[in-house]
């Protein structure tokens, strides 16, 4: 240990321990998707933090723990976005700077068994505040959240209906804290295992109360999945490759066809050709077709990304422009100082229009569908919002092909099982390249996954089920709880250094001698 401490005395290797350790989380998401390495995966981070021999310096290890964290989650950004990839980590990882002076502040030293079970509610608060903040859609959203890691556990996902994704986050961090007192703080080990008892118990809890979806019904729904196309003409090309994949599912009895993200690359108003293609498609297979236009938009200025609804008659009239977009990838945050991204990497050389509110269509059949767009599936108010407003299925319509051999597309997917569970409502992750995957309203896949190597059209039957989710009917609860938490933390540290500063201004009594009173003497 002594030697460890020595290594570490250098400001140098101190921040690239941190930076390694701060990575380690990474692992527990796809595509290693080591679920159960979420539970300690913060351990060496927490541990560096709480010998940090000054609280300055805590809060660089956080913030380069926070960098190595974010650099890791998305590194596979960096064949698109090169060195920004880097700035926007570092960025990002400055939101843990607090964090890990909270860290050294709440398990620093040798803490008493209060403090320390203060801290096992208190630091897993403070990384639910940081979460909610890089949630912020102009920071890249809540991408690579914690709780997100444990997508596919059981009871992972009967808490998610309770809490949100943000309940588990909380629970993953509290045994993380638990796990840490255990291993460095001997004296404090019974409320750690109290704590980690505690996260059990809840666990359990949610295991047998937490309500189940009522299934009642079901529904096919087909996903249709082109492949990589690529070349000069490949907007028309994939169109031709869509359509005769859809062809095969004639016969099929398909409540409803799903197309991935930019399937259609021309507006519909601009080209009628397309649109009467489709609608010859709706009938020949009998159901809706819903596609995703990326295109100029006939009727107003700029570009857009679309969910459109085709039925046998032609379009329905029913579309969904996509509310939240990706930062640098479909616009750039503050282009006039920011612009200079688009020659660095594969920026939006032009930003797209946003759209104005979330939109509920229905399919036919009293089929009620809740579309969402690409990276709009991370968010876990818009599901919850399309499934108050009345949606049957949820629907992501994606497209991860810059990514093809990477991560992404495997945490992209795996977002659809805690959207479902969430909500208690089915989730289709439909992709032009994979990984396309459909999930029951527990959260559980619901047929096979297409993966990246696929090109298909797969048929699934979809259990529908109705009621409401603790997390739909309180929403946010957690993240709320967490900051009141914060909140009366502060409030408490600030009234106890103020007792204390009182304390050191009243001068001490001396006796006849001049020396201060010793009681007890």
């Amino acid at each position: 240990m002594k030697t460890l401490g020595h290594w570490l005395a250098s400001p140098w290797r101190r921040s690239t321990a941190a930076a390694v350790v701060g990575a380690l989380p990474v692992l527990a998401f796809p595509a290693p998707s080591l679920w159960w390495f979420a539970y300690v995966a913060l351990v060496p981070w927490i541990l560096l933090l709480r010998t940090a021999p000054t609280g300055r310096r805590a809060a660089f290890d956080g913030w380069w723990g926070g960098f190595g964290f974010m650099l890791a989650m998305h590194h596979w950004l960096l064949p698109s976005l090169h060195v920004f990839t880097f700035v926007i980590a570092a960025l990002l990882g400055a939101l843990w700077a607090p964090w890990g002076w909270l860290v050294r502040r709440m398990l620093g030293g040798t803490p008493s068994p209060g403090r320390v079970a203060a801290g096992l509610v208190v630091v897993p608060s403070g990384w639910l505040a940081i979460e909610l903040v890089r949630s912020w859609q102009g920071l890249g959203g809540p991408w690579g959240v914690l709780g997100a890691s444990q997508w596919q556990v059981g009871a992972g996902l009967r808490l998610a209906s309770v809490g949100g994704v943000w309940l588990l986050s909380f629970l993953v961090v509290a045994l993380n804290v638990g796990v840490t007192v255990l291993v460095a703080v001997r004296r404090a080990r019974v409320p750690a295992v109290a704590g980690l008892v505690a996260t059990a118990a809840v666990t359990s809890a949610a295991w047998v109360y937490a309500p189940r979806p009522d299934t009642d019904d079901r529904v096919r729904i087909a996903l249709v999945q082109p492949g990589v196309v690529t070349g000069p003409d490949s907007a028309e090309r994939r169109f031709d490759r869509e359509e005769q994949l859809t062809r095969e599912l004639a016969g099929q009895d398909a409540g409803l066809i799903v197309w991935g993200e930019s399937s259609v690359g021309f507006d519909l108003g601009d080209r009628p050709d397309l649109a009467r293609r489709l609608t010859a498609l709706s009938r020949e297979t009998g159901a809706p077709i819903l596609v995703n236009v990326d295109a100029r938009r006939s009727d107003r200025p700029g570009i857009y990304k679309s969910s459109v609804l085709i039925g046998p008659d032609g379009p329905t009239g029913d579309r969904y422009d996509k509310m939240r977009l990706v930062p640098f990838g479909e616009y750039i945050p503050a282009r006039s100082l920011l612009g200079w991204a688009t020659s660095v990497g594969k920026a939006a050389g032009e930003d797209r229009r946003q759209g104005t509110e979330q939109v509920v269509m229905d399919a036919g059949n009293g089929l009620r569908i809740g579309p969402l767009v690409c990276f709009e599936s991370a968010f876990p108010d818009m599901s919850r919002h399309l499934a108050e407003d009345g949606a049957d299925v949820l629907l992501a319509q994606s497209s991860t092909s810059t990514f093809q051999r990477s991560w992404a597309p495997g945490q992209h997917a795996s977002l659809a099982a805690l959207r479902a569970a969430e909500t208690g409502r089915p989730m289709v992750h439909a992709t032009l390249t994979g990984v396309s995957a459909v999930y029951g309203p527990d959260g559980e896949p619901a047929g096979p996954r297409l993966g990246t190597d696929s090109a298909a059209a797969q048929v699934y039957e979809i259990p529908l089920a109705h009621g409401t989710t603790p997390y739909v009917r309180f929403g946010d609860w957690t993240l709320y709880a967490a900051l009141l938490v914060l909140v009366v933390w502060g409030v408490t540290e600030v009234a106890r250094l103020r007792r204390g500063a009182r304390g050191s201004l009243v001068p001490p009594v001396r006796t006849v001698h001049g020396w201060p009173a010793r009681p007890g003497r």
